[in-house]
């Protein structure tokens, strides 16, 4: 008979990225099939980081039903722990709703409420050769040879924007020897060229079992063979002096990609204090310096809340001077939205929030800086030689590849690429927008 297929979405973070591929992985060994038109099952994990955010999964589901009405929709993730909540669940089409408690089970969850159902006869997946499936994932990470892995949950900062905390919760670590034990695993042997760690907070890292992240990343660099090792996001509270430390003793390694994206959301003391961040812009730039001094050709991101609370012009512009002076060259900027039971929630009553017209102008102006900086990191990598990890995409003639510090860059390929291989490039031009180079 044929097998229960299914599809997955996701929305948000890497964290969701890596429960996706996790749950990916998993509905396979179990028998289900993947299959991304009209499959029996689709499995959204949802974010709740911004109101839009929320209205995109809700479009997609609805989406999702009218397009395929025989399909059962499953939601997980934030919006839908925060929908489950505060009964904001009506006239939704969905079948079944797993929250973030139980995100872990949802497999489970899914197979025992299918079971005996004909629709969904999962073939041979209750037989004892489960675990002789592969789990092959069509994914834009797998397919390069690179893997996303959940190495933490939940935050106890309670920054004053945030729901993130009151629906994922305290902070949940994975022990330090379980995965290395993953990323030592003879599947990934040869397979897997990049392992990009994730979590909620970095700092969170072992809050719960006593742990610490840079020796997560030591140990990991120590006990594994994968050549790439890099962060989703490093936090804020990350950069201390163990990790500096770390990161300039490994650096002739060569594993460690050069690649920092750290949220620090302002550049404006005040805000910075509203948001309860617990640090100040000084404290930020000099840690960013020092990440700069250590190697100037690491790629150093961040987001950007525009349009906080009580956030005047003068705030606006202390922000825009930050990024100006910083060695900071890329910007994922988000327009503040309001989200209920935070602690910005009840600061709206006496804090005056910026017009929607003044943070669409905020947000544009900090867009315009981030393209110009941007640029001129890309101008500044041209005549360098790097690792390349090649990616599926193609741009006119040319193969999309990621160099060590995750900037793409596009090769002329006149013989095949063998697939898991790292090469080394030179970096020879940038136009169009975009940095070329050739295998060396």
């Amino acid at each position: 008979m044929k097998k229960a297929s299914f599809y997955t979405y996701s929305f948000g973070c890497r964290v969701n990225q890596a429960e996706k591929e996790t749950i990916d992985r998993e509905m396979q060994l179990k028998g289900f099939s993947l299959e991304n038109k009209a499959p029996d099952i689709s499995i959204i994990n949802t974010c709740a980081v911004t109101q839009k955010a929320e209205r995109e999964a809700k479009n997609l589901i609805y989406r999702l039903k009218k397009e395929n009405p025989n399909t059962q929709i499953v939601i997980t993730g934030c919006s839908a722990t925060y929908w489950q909540k505060n009964n904001l669940l009506k006239n939704l089409p969905i079948d079944l709703l797993i929250d973030n408690i139980n995100k872990k089970f949802l497999v489970k969850i899914l197979q025992k409420r299918l079971y005996g159902q004909p629709k969904f006869n999962r073939g041979g997946c209750v037989s004892g050769g489960i675990n002789k499936l592969k789990p092959v994932v069509l994914d834009k990470y797998l397919n390069s040879g690179r893997v996303l892995i959940k190495i933490e949950d939940g935050c106890q900062r309670f920054c004053s924007y945030c729901i993130v905390p009151y629906l994922r919760g305290t902070p949940k670590s994975e022990r330090i020897k379980n995965l290395v034990r993953q990323l030592a695993d003879k599947n990934y042997e040869g397979k897997v060229n990049e392992v990009i760690l994730t979590a909620i907070n970095t700092e969170a890292y072992g809050y719960d079992t006593g742990e610490r992240f840079t020796n997560l990343v030591k140990t990991i660099i120590n006990n594994t063979n994968i050549p790439r090792i890099s962060f989703g996001s490093i936090h804020p509270w990350s950069i201390y002096d163990d990790f500096l430390k770390l990161y300039k003793k490994v650096l002739p390694l060569k594993r460690l990609v050069n690649f920092f994206h750290v949220p620090i959301q302002s550049g404006s003391n005040k805000m910075l204090d509203l948001m309860k961040r617990g640090y100040t812009r000084e404290e930020m730039m000099e840690k960013l310096n020092q990440l700069h001094k250590l190697n100037p050709q690491a790629l150093i991101a961040t987001d950007i809340i525009v349009g906080f609370l009580d956030e005047s012009d003068k705030d606006f512009q202390d922000t825009v001077n930050f990024l100006e002076k910083s060695p900071i060259s890329k910007f994922h900027i988000f327009r503040f939205s309001k989200r209920n039971n935070t602690a910005a929630h009840y600061m709206a009553k006496n804090l005056k929030e910026p017009s929607h017209n003044e943070k669409m102008k905020r947000a544009k102006l900090l867009a315009d800086l981030g393209k110009k900086k941007y640029r001129e990191f890309l101008k500044e990598n041209v005549g360098r030689i790097s690792t390349i990890l090649f990616l599926n995409n193609k741009f006119e003639g040319h193969q999309e590849a990621l160099l060590d510090n995750q900037l793409p860059i596009y090769i002329k390929v006149t013989e095949a690429i063998q697939p898991r291989r790292l090469y080394e490039a030179k970096i020879l031009e940038y136009k169009k927008g975009r940095l070329f180079g050739k295998i060396i």
